[in-house]
């Protein structure tokens, strides 16, 4: 069994300021405390006051502070994996309020060795727990696409949300870690990780009580990327694209991608802004093209060759 104290916390962030260092906070006061805290940062320069909280977090050893070259949700969470030293890892987003207990209720799954990775409960804005789960939850590409991340009730699943999510460590290298093929918001990411985790044999498994707010900060993150509902960019449609040509078959991959592009503009957002249909379905098939090029490559499991991680950014203050 893992122990909580044994428990790596790796925290992907981008553009995130006060709402990081809130979060870091929080997660210093839990008790039992993580065996350590990776911040994954791929943010070039924070502001000042940020800047010189997390040197001195990361001088005095209370986080390990990595900073990472360019933007990639799926390549920061793989040099996380890497870099991490716990038996068990536990990827958390940077704009969090965890539950006492958090990294408790995650390790104490982990009694079961068939358990390979555990997904916590995330309850986003004015959302509360309580949500049954489904009698039917889907088959093939839709299995658990709807799964109510805010239910009360355990469960075995095929879904993820990256932003509470533990794994063990051997099994997720084992199973080739995050597909940085995964592009621009990287949508769906953790579902395809899901779904080639529970092929090697484990079990992905709900755990109710491990339960994060999500604060959905207003800047940073995805949000860098811009307003998803009426740009022509592909960087919010090539994720679950992708993902259809990953783990969808025959007629259930061109059904989840007609899907995907139909859903994408039935929103009243588009019907008080019709001018804007156009514009996103350009996206859409833009993100259609773009997740075609990388299917043909294959995908980009755990790199060779792991970055030599500087342990901060220069300072230049002296």
């Amino acid at each position: 069994m893992a122990l909580a104290g044994e428990v790596s916390i790796i925290i992907p962030t981008y553009q995130r300021e006060q709402v990081l260092v809130d979060t870091l906070v929080a997660l210093l006061g839990q008790s039992p405390p993580a065996a350590e805290i990776l911040v994954l940062d791929q943010t070039p320069r924070h502001v000042e006051t940020v800047e010189r909280q997390l040197n001195a977090w990361d001088a005095a050893g209370q986080i390990r502070w990595l900073r990472l070259p360019e933007p990639s949700i799926t390549r920061a969470m793989n040099q996380g994996l890497l870099a991490a030293r716990g038996e068990v890892v536990l990827f958390l987003d940077d704009d969090i309020v965890p539950a006492p207990g958090l990294m408790a209720a995650h390790a104490s799954r982990y009694v079961d060795p068939k358990v390979a990775g555990v997904v916590g409960m995330v309850l986003q804005p004015g959302q509360a727990p309580g949500a049954a789960i489904p009698a039917e939850r889907g088959q093939g590409i839709w299995r658990d696409l709807n799964f109510p991340f805010n239910s009360e009730q355990p469960a075995e699943i095929a879904n993820a949300m990256a932003g509470n999510l533990s794994v063990r460590r051997d099994r997720a290298i084992q199973a080739g870690g995050f597909d940085e093929n995964f592009k621009g918001v990287a949508y769906r990411f953790e579902t395809e990780f899901a779904r080639r985790l529970v092929r090697t044999g484990g079990q992905l498994v709900y755990e109710p009580q491990a339960r994060i707010h999500h604060l959905q900060a207003e800047r940073g993150g995805t949000r860098a990327y811009g307003n998803p509902l009426c740009s022509p960019s592909p960087a919010h449609s090539v994720g679950e694209y992708y993902l259809a040509f990953r783990e969808g078959k025959g007629w259930e991959r061109w059904t989840f991608i007609f899907w995907r592009m139909f859903r994408s503009v039935r929103t009243r957002f588009h019907l008080r802004h019709p001018w804007c249909i156009l514009v996103k379905l350009v996206g859409e098939l833009r993100g259609l093209a773009w997740a075609v090029r990388l299917y043909s490559r294959g995908p980009a499991l755990l790199p060779k060759h792991p970055i030599d991680f500087p342990t901060a950014a220069p300072s230049t203050h002296d």
